[in-house]
C-alpha cells in the first residue's frame, strides 16, 4: 500500500505561484509514474502532469504547458508542482496519484489540496 499526502494549496491572486508537495509512505517503487490531477467544482478530473519515476521523463496537459514543472525527491522521497503564472481556471482541488510499473492506471491517490486563483 502506498499512502500519498499533498500538502501546499491555497488562495492566491493571478499570476502569483504556489508549489505543491506530495510525500509518499508506505510501499515505494523504484518506477512508475506519479502524476498530479485536478478537478474544478462541477467538472471531472482532468490530468495535469506526470513523471517517470526512473526516467524522470516528463507530461504536461497542454493548459499547464509552459507554466507549471512537475519534479520529484528521490531521496525523500516527494513529488513536487511548481505552478507559475497561475490563473482564475486553475483553480481546483489538486491530487497526487501513483501508477506502480505493474498497474496500467493510478492506483493511489492523496486526498487533495485546494487551490485557488482569484482575478
Amino acid at each position: 500500500q502506498v499512502q500519498l499526502v499533498e500538502s501546499g494549496g491555497g488562495q492566491v491572486q493571478a499570476g502569483a505561484s504556489l508549489r505543491l508537495s506530495c510525500t509518499t509512505s508506505g510501499r515505494t517503487f523504484s518506477s512508475g509514474r506519479m502524476g498530479w490531477f485536478r478537478q474544478a467544482p462541477g467538472k471531472e478530473r482532468e490530468f495535469v502532469s506526470s513523471l517517470n519515476w526512473s526516467s524522470g521523463s516528463t507530461f504536461y496537459a497542454e493548459s499547464v504547458k509552459g507554466r507549471f514543472t512537475i519534479s520529484r525527491d528521490n531521496a525523500k522521497p516527494t513529488l513536487y508542482l511548481q505552478m507559475n503564472s497561475l490563473k482564475p481556471e486553475d483553480t481546483a482541488v489538486y491530487y497526487c496519484a501513483a501508477r506502480p510499473e505493474y498497474s496500467a492506471e493510478y492506483k493511489f491517490w492523496g486526498q487533495g489540496t485546494q487551490v485557488t486563483v482569484s482575478s
